[in-house]
């Protein structure tokens, strides 16, 4: 036996005992993450104005979607959640959707492997990631960041060493989809036929685990609940890896689902659906409340139309946040972060109305009535999200949102209309 293939021998003893006998923890996904909220970049799937506030509640967000995501709305959704107080991971569906952009905001690339698709769901889509890192991606950087003459002299195997960098900087994903009428499974070619049983399921997380060195397997059920029948997959899967973390997706938006799929094995459960449906309730109570009032109320109005016409308890922002054990009252939690977002439109429209300059003060007065507490926290948000805007987080945020309405011709009588979400972002 040669020397070399005997220490390589050694290495990978003290890695597998490393793993299954000792203390240490090798896997760079958090073993403490218990939610993690999924952010869609289409640009039909909003964001809450008041997103800072709701992502204080859970332990990362992982951005990515299956239909109508570009390069350029992931970017946007980057640097949109780099005000966010916790990190956000990049779960890419094609190999374009990286950039540098996107490599540089992200805490870590996740990188999806289907385990019951076709294999183009799990060598094929990989593959092309890797020549797309190999070909274009990273030749593009180097040449952007070397002199001419030095990229014509090493680009080749600068380009090798830096693609295999990435890849071993990047967190794999190994997806068991469960439910064939998602999006994800027509992605991924899964079919009725292709739907695990615990047994199988616990097979597949093994390989993952321990050949793949998948640092994620995740049970996905993709906007439907799992219920009993994902608990015994859980179960099966949670208690076959030693390594990899295991995640739970689809249909969380109960408190009891959230503790049904941890009780059951998960590491993690994974809220995407009900955290957009806050986004759109934004947009229709701004729009009820200019109805009601028109677009320069006193915060005492505000608060008293708010009392008489929301009840906090049925509302899509109690919804999502209920499914966070971080929340110990969810209903408080979402009234106060409706109505900062009521203060926050509500402050932005006179400028966006007459054309003027946005008033910070304005907004930090509606706040002090209609929350007291809500500009203390939301620049608590801002500012544990690293903001950098070199000026004060509240102004910067409110001149954010004025530009948004007004980009979006903002008429205060037809906000129903309007993309509260895409504030505008400086480069």
């Amino acid at each position: 036996m040669s020397l070399g293939r005997s220490l390589r021998q050694c290495a990978a003893a003290v890695g597998i005992g490393a793993e299954t006998l000792g203390p240490l923890d090798a896997n760079p996904v958090p073993a403490d993450w218990r939610h993690v909220t999924k952010v869609d970049p289409e640009t039909a799937k909003l964001l809450p104005v008041a997103y800072p506030l709701y992502l204080g509640h859970t332990d990362a967000v992982s951005v990515g979607g299956s239909t109508a995501v570009t390069a350029d709305n992931t970017e946007e959704t980057f640097r949109l959640l780099a005000r966010a107080p916790v990190p956000a991971v990049h779960e890419p569906s094609e190999a374009r959707h990286v950039t540098e952009e996107t490599r540089e905001l992200a805490a870590f690339l996740a990188l999806p492997e289907v385990l019951n698709g076709e294999t183009e769901a799990l060598v094929g889509t990989l593959g092309e990631g890797v020549a797309y890192l190999h070909d274009e991606m990273v030749p593009a950087l180097l040449r952007e960041k070397l002199p001419g003459p030095v990229y014509r002299a090493v680009g080749g195997p600068l380009v090798d060493f830096a693609t295999s960098w990435l890849l071993a900087e990047a967190v794999f994903e190994a997806y068991i989809v469960q439910n064939p009428d998602s999006a994800a499974a027509r992605r991924s070619g899964v079919d009725e036929s292709d739907v695990l049983s615990p047994a199988t399921a616990r097979e597949r997380a093994m390989v993952a685990d321990r050949h793949l060195d998948s640092e994620i397997v995740y049970v996905e059920y993709s906007g439907t609940y799992g219920g009993d029948e994902a608990a015994d997959v859980l179960r099966a899967v949670s208690a076959s890896v030693n390594g990899a973390r295991v995640w739970y997706g689809g249909g969380i938006d109960a408190r009891e689902k959230t503790a049904e799929m941890l009780d059951a094995g998960a590491d993690t459960v994974v809220v995407g659906d009900c955290f957009h449906d806050v986004a759109d309730e934004e947009v229709e109570l701004c729009a009820r409340a200019v109805e009601a009032l028109g677009a320069t109320p006193g915060a005492d109005e505000i608060r008293s139309w708010f009392d008489a016409e929301v009840d906090p308890a049925e509302t899509a922002a109690a919804r999502y946040l209920r499914t966070t054990p971080r929340v110990d009252d969810p209903e408080a939690a979402a009234e106060r972060s409706l109505l900062v977002a009521l203060a926050l439109c509500f402050g932005a429209l006179p400028a966006v109305v007459e054309g003027s300059e946005p008033s910070a003060e304005r907004t930090r007065s509606l706040l002090s009535v209609v929350d007291p507490d809500g500009a203390d926290r939301l620049e608590a948000a801002l500012s544990a999200g690293g903001y950098d805007g070199g000026g004060d987080p509240i102004d910067d945020y409110c001149a954010r949102v004025a530009t948004a309405l007004s980009d979006a011709g903002a008429d205060p009588r037809r906000l129903r209309h309007l993309s509260l979400s895409k504030l505008s972002v400086s480069r």
